[in-house]
This record gives C-alpha cells, structure tokens and sequence, in this order.
C-alpha cells in the first residue's frame, strides 16, 4: 500500500511551489504563519513559575488547525517544511503541539532553496526538531515581551499617551539615530581651501587641471600660495604607471542586500525583503508552473554550496571565458572576526541558467530589478579582479606640488557583469605630457570649503550599522525601522532618518530610566547569547532569569524617579474658546498641542506654539518651535505662513559681531547661521 503523506509549510505560494515537485501521495498545505503565540492582551509569561510562556492559539487560526488535523490524521507521514530558521523551527514545534503529532508520525525538513533537487533531498534527509533553536526563539520571544509589555505602560504614564511602545531592538536603533542628530547638531564646520591649476599641455590647445597636494587652512594663506605660484614655472617632475585590482565583492546577504537595493534601486528594507520572499517562494512563469528563483532571503552567511559554485563557474567559462573565472585563493573571504549564522548560504539564484532577460516582462517589473541585482552581483562574487592602469603626472611649482591622474580599465573581470557606483574611473586625458616639460599656467583657481558634518542615517546606512554593532538580526533589520516609523518615533525625509519630538521624548525616558536596555553592547551580547541557545551552549531559561531581575529594578526605579515628569500642564493666559477653561499642553503623536481639559465633554485644541524669546530676523515677530507634519521639530516664524522663515538649529538674540546675520546654538557652541562666515563663540548664560 502506498503510504500518503502530508508537508506543511506556511505560504500558499510555498505550498505551490513544492507541490509540483513531490507526486501524488504527497499533499502540501500552508498555515499562513504562526499557529500559536504568546496572547496580545496580557503578558502571557508565568513569571512565578521561572517564566514559563503561555501560549494561545492565534486568533482566526481554528479553521486552519482543525483543517491540518482533518489532513494529519488521514496520512501515514507528516512533514514540517517551514523556513529554514528559528523562527521556523519554532513554528514547526508549535504545530507539532497543536496537531497532537506522535513523534514517530513526523519529522522537519528544511530547504534553503526551493528547487527539485532541494526538497527531495530534505524528505531524504528528514530530522527531529531542533529544540535549541526552538528555545533561541523561544528566548528572544520572552525577553522581548518582558521588554515591549512591563516598558511601554511606563511610557504611556509618563508622556500620558497611549500606543507608545519599547522594545529590546527598536529602542536602542532609536538612540542610535538620536544620537547620529545631535552629533550633527552640534557639528561646527572647519574652513579649509583648495588650489587647482589649469595646465597647457606642449604643443597642444587641452587644458588639464592639477590639483595641490597641501592641506590649507585659510583663505589669507591661499592667496599667499596663490601669489608665489603666478611667479612660478610648472615643471613635469614625474610620471607614474600603477596598477590596482578590484576584488570583486561577496555574494549577498541579508543586510548587504537591503542596503545594495536601497541605493541602487530605491527600494525599503522592508519593500526589498516582501519581493525577495515572493522569488523565494516561488514565481508563475509561463510554462514552468512556480519556480523559487532564490535562495533563502534570510542570512548572514556568504558560503556558497560546492554545487551552485560549480556551477556558476561552468556559467562564467562558457559565456566570458576561462581567464574570467577566480581562482579561490584569491576570492574575497568574509570577516574572520564577525560571528556568522551559517545555517544556509548566501542569497543567489536557485539556477543560474535562469538568466534575468529571459524573465523581462514575465515576473513584475520590481521583482526583475531584484532578481537581476542578486544574479549579477552572485556571477560577478566567482569572477576575477578587474585590474585598472592608473597614469599619474607630479609637477612641481617653486615648493609646490600638483598632481593628476588618468586611469582606464585593463581587465573588467567582475564587472563585466556587476559594477559598484563607487568604482570611479578617472577620464583625464594626459597624453603627450613628458618628463620635465614645462607647462603653461592659464588659471590658477583658490576655492574655500567647509567640513560636512556627519550624514544623517538612512535606512541603508541604518542597517549597516546595526550589523556591524550586532543589534538584532537578519531578520528583524526591516521590522524594526518599520516599527519605528510606524510609531512616528522617527520620520523619513528624501532618504534621510530623522528623530521626531515625540521619539526624543520616548528615548530620553529609555536613556534615563533604562540605560542597559539602549546599550549596543548589550544589545549585542543579548545577541551573542540568544547564538549560543541555538548552538545547545546555554540553556534558554538561564538567559532570562539573569536578565530580569535588573529590568524589574529599573522599572520599579523610573516609577518613583520619572514620577515629577509632567507632559500634561496648564498654559499661561491660553483659554478654550469654546468654554473658557484653561488650556493645558498635552503631548500628541506629532509632538504637543493646546486641549481643553474638560474633555471628552469639551473637544477644543489647537496649536501649541513655545516662544525662545528671539525675534523673526525676516520680519521681527516671535520665533517658535515648531514640529513638521512628519513629527520633526524645528523653529519657525509665529506668523508662518505669511512669513516662511525656519531653521533647524535653535536661535540666539544676538546678532554676528562680523558680518551681522543670526546666530544658532550648536552644542556648547553659538555660531553664524552663514558658514562663509564661520564666526563661532562659547555659549553663556543668556544664550
């Protein structure tokens, strides 16, 4: 008799998928995600009985458990396909708990593509549940409960607004970019020039510019510079051919791939991460049913499996050449010291004879771009250097030196397929020049510059740096800045991050109150710890009891210590229009405004504006702090918008002592507001 199985994965799309690549004694069925979970309304963890969690089934999850169990009773074999990963282990526990399922009845496969060969063999290699995974993510699942469901009833007390939230991963990314805006805030810019000349090459009309190879402080001293050299002859005094190779970048990641889709492609972590699911899970193509196009999307690895780099070799041999393919040896490796997940490979093409054109026009046209970026950036990781020729030309001018320098591309190797923007080619033409030829001078060119300050995060650069410090993982990068713009604790502006009022309010509550919890280095080790559950290292309840007891303290301390802090006071002379009471400042999601405090009888609100006692430089009214419709706090004109004036730096009453412009405060600093001015002074008292 032929025995019937059943696989269970999450997605429908998933389901599809593997379903054309199994026969007709198996049947496959998704469960749409978790099955059970910790309850919404209460905390849900017994922390008398050594947190023990409570798990409840989800919601509107009946008919879909009563379905699976209709289908498990009927097969001989049940198989748990869900992702390859924690979070997936654990689902698999979980239905194995719901479905009653006897330990000889079932097993786990995972796949870390979703090909032919990949699920055969997983049914080949089928195994018992992980329970060290299950309890990493059971660990996580508790700590960050503890965290989000004894924090935030604090917050709502204290800025007397509710749906505020804390979180182990999110509060500290938020600290993260308040701390990169007042880096920025209190930046003060540092003049410095340059020089160019514009060089006649001998005996030809081109011009090449050099450039001063001289750190140069002032404008006083490049005019001095700038004077010596009208005097001086240009002489040749050295020509230089030099070689670079340009190792051709890893295969991607998690994080590489959201940041690399953020700046080539304009696309969210979060927009990035919901297409590299669908080409995971399957994509209709005409004639070829679903197809996984990719590996699984959630990784921080960049090992890739002997097959698929055989592979991809072979690709490379017979479409550019054998000359193009890497020797190993010389591959890029990734960083000895970073601790990797290397449960499954790199992000890559399921095939790489699927090649991007063929699909043009079959998938959507942001899955292309993706898929497209991913194929050429795993073709280019298995191919050699590109070897660039740099020429560079040094003349000298009295004590001076100028240098230019021309390069153009010897070999492409990888980017014949895949090119980086950073990977400038400079396009001078410098032929003709010689060894002590004398050049003449047509312009000489002083230029002043000002120091940038550091750049505000974007969501590319945002994941990065979580990587590199360790906080969260693969998986939780895109939810996390998800989360906080939800939250309106930080607003996107152009592609830039920024902290809104109320943002600031919640982290300067969670810095004060919580210091560990916004440690990055805690934050990573908390990390480090959750690894070692998931390697049978620690056991899951140690990590929790150690982590408790100094949350429980913190919290019992900010409710006493935190209890002064009002957010809710009555305004000075501001009056309801409706019933006359005195108006009170409230804290709202888009930073504080006027309301009646007989509400909910009395509704009335309006703007609250917080005079700085400086007066408008455009038309002498009162300067206010205002927030933006995106929660970004500021200072503007009181009669906006009939005057338009606004700076993002707080202003001072005195004018310039130099050139007479406002002055802004920037940390213990009061400067101009115009950086060609550059007059700086030590704040006092008044400002």
């Amino acid at each position: 008799m032929v025995k019937k199985n059943l696989v269970i994965v999450e997605s429908p799309t998933k389901a599809t998928t593997i379903k054309k690549y199994l026969g007709k004694n198996y049947e496959v069925i998704a469960t749409e995600g978790h099955v059970r979970d910790l309850p919404k309304s209460k905390l849900g963890i017994d922390k008398e009985n050594d947190f023990e969690p409570n798990y409840i089934t989800i919601r509107g999850k009946g008919d879909v458990l009563k379905a699976l169990r209709k289908a498990a009773k009927k097969a001989d074999f049940v198989y748990l396909a869900t992702d390859p990963d924690r979070e997936g282990e654990a689902i698999s526990y979980h239905l194995s708990v719901a479905l009653g399922l006897d330990d000889s009845k079932f097993k786990r496969i995972t796949f870390n593509e979703i090909t032919k060969t990949a699920v055969k063999n997983s049914i080949k290699n089928a195994r018992d549940i992980d329970m060290d995974l299950v309890d990493a993510q059971q660990a996580r699942r508790v700590v960050d409960r503890l965290v989000g469901y004894e924090i935030s009833p604090l917050l709502w007390e204290k800025l007397g607004m509710k749906k505020l939230s804390a979180g182990r991963v999110q509060s500290v990314t938020l600290k993260m970019i308040s701390d990169r805006e007042k880096e920025i805030e209190k930046f003060i810019p540092k003049e410095f020039w340059t020089i160019t000349a514009d060089l006649q090459v001998s005996g030809q009309k081109k011009t090449v510019t050099f450039d001063l190879k001289k750190d140069i402080a002032d404008g006083e001293t490049a005019e001095s510079i700038k004077e010596k050299l009208e005097k001086s002859d240009f002489v040749v005094s050295d020509i230089k051919t030099s070689s670079r190779s340009r190792k051709a970048p890893l295969p991607f990641t998690t994080s590489t791939l959201q940041q690399t889709a953020s700046s080539k492609l304009n696309f969210s972590p979060q927009k990035t991460m919901k297409i590299a699911q669908d080409l995971y899970e399957g994509v209709d193509i005409k004639g070829k049913g679903n197809v996984g196009l990719i590996t699984y999307l959630r990784t921080d690895s960049t090992r890739v499996s002997a097959e698929a780099d055989a592979e991809v070799r072979e690709y490379i041999k017979n479409n550019f050449g054998q000359e193009y393919v890497i020797d190993d040896s010389k591959a890029a490796k990734p960083d000895k010291g970073k601790k990797i997940q290397d449960a499954h490979e790199a992000i890559r093409p399921t095939d790489v004879n699927i090649k991007p054109e063929s699909l043009k026009g079959v998938i959507s046209n942001d899955q292309y771009k993706l898929y497209k970026l991913i194929y050429e950036r795993f073709v280019g990781s298995r191919m050699k250097s590109a070897e660039i020729s740099i020429y560079t030309v040094t003349v000298t001018a009295g004590d001076e030196t100028f240098k230019a320098s021309s390069s153009k591309v010897v070999f492409p190797g990888y980017q014949a397929v895949y090119f980086v923007d950073e990977e400038k080619v400079e396009k001078n033409n410098l032929s003709g020049i010689e060894k002590n030829d004398v050049l003449k001078c047509d312009k000489i060119e002083t230029k002043q510059h000002f120091t940038e300050p550091p750049s505000h995060y974007t969501e590319s650069l945002l994941v990065k740096t979580m990587e590199e410090n360790g906080i969260g993982r693969p998986s939780t990068y895109a939810p996390t800045i998800s989360l906080l713009q939800y939250r309106n604790y930080i607003t996107k502006e152009q592609k830039n991050l920024y902290i809104t009022e109320l943002g600031q309010a919640v982290n300067n509550i969670m810095e004060t109150a919580f210091p560990e919890i916004v440690n990055v280095d805690f934050t990573a080790n908390m990390e480090s710890l959750l690894d070692g559950i998931g390697e049978g290292d620690v056991y899951w309840k140690v990590v929790v009891r150690n982590f408790y007891p100094d949350l429980e303290q913190e919290i019992k301390d900010a409710s006493n210590t935190l209890a002064k802090i009002k957010f809710v006071f009555e305004a000075k002379d501001e009056y309801c229009e409706k019933c006359g009471a005195n108006l009170v400042i409230k804290y709202g999601k888009y930073g504080r405004f006027l309301a009646c405090p007989n509400y909910p009888k009395c509704e009335y609100t309006s703007p609250y504006y917080e005079k700085i006692g400086v007066k408008c430089p455009k038309c002498g009214s009162d300067i206010v702090k205002r927030t933006s419709q995106k929660g970004r706090s500021f200072y503007g004109c009181i009669n906006y918008p009939e005057c338009d004036f606004m700076s993002w730096n707080k202003l001072v009453s005195k004018s310039c002592p130099e050139c007479g412009k406002y002055m802004v405060i920037k940390g213990k600093k009061v400067v101009c507001s115009d950086n060609e001015c550059g007059h700086t002074e030590e704040i006092s008292d008044q400002d």
